[in-house]
């Protein structure tokens, strides 16, 4: 028998004496008939007991969970302290309409200038951007209907290879003709609807878009839940004249960061197809990359919108947890997850981003959310507001990466940053983190079993994938008891943030430890665990998931091999405008080292 363990009150732990341990998850790497052997066994009464219970001593998960004695009281959802008002920001208002705070948000980004794109000299460049679509559209150079007719013939490509590797689980190329068809029709009568008329987004497989079913890329839950309507955002976005490709493949359920996915095919990465894309969000950060889409929507209870963009190339925001509306996607009810916006730059994801804004009636009450806004990437304010910024570093964790290319690339930045806009660097330490990943892993788990219980115990579990319900049966192992005290860690977790955050304004690290791991051919029929890869992927991003904070991830640069590489922003709550302000100079900073994917589709001007 283990013995008791007893923490000091927060305020009382002297953060001098934290040292830095690596711990990496302990847990057999399976694919193909090992790992249906393995869930066999899981699932069997007694063998799954004693399985689970040596994975979890393992991993120290009793030790932190029930020998210990965590003074704090539980938090269950995020709770957040008054935030002082960010410099040099428009503000946005919630209750307007999504087409004026889009107007809005237009007035914070530089004077658009089209022979920058259009000229022949400048051709061909990375990624058509929202803007460009709408010169293109309002100029008379091509029509939405002219690019549907470009992307119908790829998309039924992609769905067609052996094995398939489709960026879409739902695709009607007749829906998109429709769609397509009458926002042209607004342009010739000179009415778009926004500068997102015509714009093609791809939306992740659990959030609904009427007409296309929400399965979470099972093969069974859109028998149990039919869609009806819109989802709030998705609803935001249509009335801003948006055309919706389809549905974006993921990882079953969201219940893995790699974006394997056997049921409908595991989507490939356009920067090497033999790699993933991350996950959960894989097709939607994909897609993007591709060329595909301007922009698509994911969700984000991991880091399942910034693991795929930063594995993808891409841009992802998540947002602070309840700034936007959740009604109309599977994990409503959850504490840990938002809907966030993947686009191929900073300045598009701040236009869809200003587009889904808005809490839920029930969020404003009980978050007390301070005024949604947008940095002013135009005035001499911003500037400054950009030279004051306070960047925190906690080297140690920082440097504990898979490949030195991730931390040397990220620090590069850093040090850009600090020569071009002054930005300061300062190191911090945070503690307790392996136990802040155990109790976001309980956290997600329980909330998750919480919705899909019912539909389990009508046996519909054995139809999901077999990943899906090897952590499945570890979220059954967890009691009452473990999610009250990851609550209370949550509490203390939150308490070293918000200290942090008296000192510096933005904590930066890798997105990931790891680059876009290799796609085992083991796995395409069967799926795989692998939570070694897991914990790299996750290392650095659960922390804005526990506590509801914002974060973004930005595209900066390559590996040896050629695979992209992404820097996290993590702000203070509801400082949206603060990450999004350093995402777009580092972007700017980092221009010359993004590379076009190999795999990639230009549907404006032609490839």
């Amino acid at each position: 028998m283990g013995k008791k363990r007893v923490m000091l009150p927060v305020e009382e732990v002297d953060l001098t004496a934290v040292k830095y341990e690596h711990e990496a998850i302990q847990a057999p790497h399976l694919t193909g008939f090992a790992l249906k052997l393995f869930v066999w066994l899981l699932e069997a009464p007694l063998v799954g007991s004693l399985i689970l219970s040596l994975l979890k001593k393992q991993n120290r998960t009793d030790e932190e969970l029930r020998r210990t004695v965590i003074p704090e009281k539980p938090m269950f959802k995020p709770e957040f302290p008054p935030q002082e008002k960010e410099p040099g920001i428009i503000v946005m208002e919630e209750d307007s309409g999504a087409g004026d705070r889009v107007e809005l948000a237009l007035k914070c980004l530089p004077p658009y200038d089209p022979a920058l794109h259009w000229s022949g000299d400048s051709f061909p460049f990375l990624y058509w951007k929202i803007r460009d679509y709408a010169h293109a559209y309002r100029s008379g150079h091509v029509t939405p209907l002219m690019v549907a007719e470009k992307i119908i013939p790829v998309m039924e490509e992609f769905n067609k290879r052996k094995p398939p590797m489709p960026f879409l689980i739902s695709f009607n190329a007749e829906e998109l003709r429709t769609q397509a068809a009458a926002s042209t029709q607004r342009f010739e009568e000179g009415e778009p609807l926004s500068i997102l008329d015509g714009i093609f987004m791809a939306i992740k497989d659990d959030i609904d878009c009427y007409p296309y079913p929400t399965k979470g890329a099972t093969t069974w839950y859109h028998e149990v839940r039919p869609v009806k309507e819109d989802a709030v955002c998705v609803s935001k976005l249509r009335s801003c004249g948006v055309i919706f490709i389809g549905k974006a493949n993921m990882h079953e359920l969201g219940f893995g960061t790699t974006g394997n996915n056997p049921n409908y095919g595991t989507t490939r990465n356009p920067h090497a197809l033999d790699r993933y894309t991350g996950g959960s969000s894989s097709g939607s950060a994909a897609i993007v990359a591709s060329g595909l889409c301007s922009a698509a929507l994911g969700t984000d209870a991991g880091g399942s919108v910034r693991i795929p963009s930063s594995l993808c190339g891409v841009v992802g925001l998540k947002t602070t947890y309840g700034r936007t509306n959740m009604k109309g996607s599977l994990c409503d009810c959850g504490t840990v997850e938002i809907i966030g916006p993947i686009a191929s730059t900073v300045e598009d994801v701040m236009l869809v981003y200003a587009a889904i804004l808005g809490s839920s009636l029930a969020d404003r009450i009980s978050l007390n959310p301070s005024p949604p806004c947008l940095p002013n990437l135009t005035s001499h304010e911003s500037s400054n507001a950009l030279r004051l910024l306070r960047l925190g570093k906690y080297t140690e964790w920082f440097n504990d990466v898979y490949s030195t290319d991730i931390s040397d690339k990220c620090e590069e930045v850093l040090n850009l940053l600090s020569r071009t806009h002054g930005c300061e660097t300062i190191e911090i330490t945070i503690p307790e983190l392996h136990e802040m990943q155990t109790a976001q892993v309980v956290s997600f788990g329980s909330e998750s079993l919480c919705t899909l219980n019912p539909d389990c115990e009508d046996g519909k579990d054995a139809q999901l994938a077999l990943d899906t319900r090897t952590n499945l049966a570890l979220f059954r192992s967890l009691s009452a008891s473990d999610y009250v005290a990851s609550q209370r860690i949550r509490r203390r977790i939150m308490y070293y943030h918000m200290e942090i955050f008296k000192k510096v304004d933005i904590i930066i690290t890798p997105t990931t430890g790891i680059t876009a791991p290799v796609i085992p051919p083991s796995s395409l029929n069967l799926g795989e665990s692998n939570l070694q890869v897991t914990g790299y992927l996750m290392q650095f991003v659960v922390s804005a998931n526990l506590l509801g904070l914002p974060a973004i991830s930005v595209p900066i640069g390559h590996d040896k091999q050629g695979l992209p590489i992404g820097l996290q922003l993590i702000g203070r709550p509801w400082a949206e405008a603060s990450i999004l302000r350093l995402a777009s100079a580092v972007e700017e900073l980092c221009a010359d080292s993004r590379k076009r994917p190999s795999t990639f589709y230009d549907v404006l001007k032609g490839n």
